[in-house]
């Protein structure tokens, strides 16, 4: 049944190469992500130790505290969506759509 949904489908021969390359960019590019965010979270605890001002340290807290909330709802997002992909990629599979391949969780 996949070789009729794959053949029917005009724009797999197109897709399939930005899927394999986004596929082969996640790992990395998570990796250079989670590097940059701690490289900036470690410059605002930097700002916060030398803050001499109440008022400085007040927004270098703040602007750690923001940095940490949104760094760790990235990676909690990135699983969660890790552990939904097989399930979504299935459904869709089976609702009659496009054979969807992926490896994503492989790549991290």
């Amino acid at each position: 049944m996949e070789q009729v949904l794959l053949a029917t489908n005009p724009f797999q021969s197109a897709a399939q190469p930005i899927i394999e390359l986004i596929n082969a960019a996640a790992g990395p590019l998570l990796m250079i992500v989670a590097a940059l965010g701690v490289i900036y979270c470690i410059i605002l605890g930097a700002k916060l130790a030398k803050a001499e001002e109440p008022q400085d340290r007040e927004k270098a807290k703040n602007a750690l505290k923001n940095a940490i909330i949104g760094f760790v709802l990235i990676f909690v997002l990135i699983a969660a969506l890790n552990l939904m992909l097989p399930s979504l990629t299935s459904w869709m599979n089976d609702s009659g759509g496009t054979s969807i391949q992926t490896d994503f969780n492989q790549s991290n």
